[in-house]
């Protein structure tokens, strides 16, 4: 019997790893793995502009198939939920995670060149175009394969999407723990992975309470506009959630989605129309994760923030993440662009980004297809008036 271990699994067995050689393993020995995160960072620039162009542009297109005003409803109040959680995480994040943080010397974090071990050569790896021109170029092509009849441009970039979708799964996922392993590797030979593991430890549980603060926001909303009990409404729904952990898919979890939700009284036209479109546009549990994820690596390497550039971040954050696909860490990959151009943030504190995001994936993605149930239920009762 073939014994399968999981993303989460890997990267955890990855980081204990790098961690206990890292303590006694010669230095040209992490300088290899230093060589293989050059060029795996630079694979990974230069994907995400296909990435956004792979996401966004079919994503659009897709969003006009539907029947105007339900389309209409379920989109906005998809969108507003994922901007609400974003908000949501900012000022929890910003209030809680530096009473951890920023009591730790930040010195050893935020200049580490000093310490880490360089790599034995790099190659450059240019994007063919920039974040922000993938992204104009992504609205300008999807917005207008949703007016013209054809569609010859329209299964084009739907393989487009699924050979990024494929890059995704067999190349970068399962690379990711290597790469992980590396930088883990070469902050314990700098000395600094203690100081980051402890913020890993406080970062997981706010996002956990994040997550359910969020699911109780939605359903008594929900319950609220319906007449229902908002705890037994969630507690209809947790078959959706705990298959969703299991899956690390909301596309995997429809079926299950989709028949809870109809179980909580939503109507099954509207039940069968919002559920596989809230799956790709639905996601408050990850835009929790992100927004938590990127405040704790940015107090970890002493970079300022304020609300202004964080409010940007989450408003493209919800239409970046748009069909982010079906596997482990597809919106965090979305989100690379903008973590480098909004957020400055550089190679290593991607990697420390995607090592955060990937530890509870699992989670976010439960979230955000619980919350589905709760947004069916208001996208009901403002359809019927």
């Amino acid at each position: 019997m073939k014994l399968k271990i999981g993303l989460l699994a890997r990267i955890l067995i990855a980081i204990v790893l790098a961690v206990v050689v890292g303590s006694f393993a010669p230095e040209w020995f992490v300088r290899i793995f230093a060589t293989f995160n050059g060029l795996f960072g630079g694979f990974l620039n230069f994907v995400v502009p296909l990435i956004i162009i792979g996401f966004i542009a079919p994503g659009i297109a897709q969003l006009g198939k539907g029947s105007g005003k339900l389309l209409g409803l379920a989109t906005f109040f998809a969108y507003s939920s994922t901007i609400i959680a974003g908000i949501l995480a900012y000022f929890a994040a910003s209030n809680v995670l530096p009473m951890f943080i920023s009591q730790q010397s930040s010195a050893d974090i935020s200049d580490p060149t000093s310490f880490l071990a360089t790599a034995f050569f790099e190659v450059e790896m240019v994007p063919i175009m920039d974040v922000m021109a993938a992204l104009l170029f992504a609205f300008i092509v999807g917005v207008g394969m949703t007016v013209i009849k054809g569609d010859v441009l329209k299964r084009g970039f739907e393989e487009l999407n699924t050979i990024v979708e494929k890059l995704i799964s067999t190349i970068i996922i399962p690379l990711l723990p290597f790469h992980i392993f590396g930088i883990f590797l070469n902050m314990t030979f700098a000395g600094q992975v203690a100081k980051i593991l402890s913020v890993f430890a406080v970062v997981f549980i706010l996002i956990i309470a994040l997550h359910w603060t969020m699911l109780i926001i939605q359903y008594t909303t929900a319950g609220l506009l319906n007449g229902k009990n908002p705890i037994k409404l969630l507690k209809v729904m947790l078959p959706a959630y705990f298959t969703a952990l299991g899956t690390q898919s909301s596309a995997a979890t429809i079926p299950v989605t989709l028949r809870q939700a109809q179980q909580t009284g939503a109507t099954k036209k509207v039940t069968d129309f919002t559920i596989p479109l809230f799956a790709t546009v639905h996601l408050s549990g990850s835009t929790i994760t992100l927004v938590t994820c990127s405040i704790g690596v940015m107090l970890m390497n002493g970079v300022d923030f304020n609300f202004n550039s964080m409010l940007g971040f989450i408003l493209m954050l919800g239409v970046t993440m748009i069909a982010a696909p079906g596997v482990p860490g597809g919106a965090v990959m979305a989100a690379l662009g903008l973590l480098g151009t909004m957020l400055g943030f550089d190679e290593t504190m991607i990697a420390l980004m995607i090592a955060l995001y990937m530890a509870q994936d699992s989670f976010g993605t439960a979230t955000n297809v619980t919350g589905d149930g709760a947004l069916a239920m208001i996208v009901d009762k403002f359809h019927k008036e």
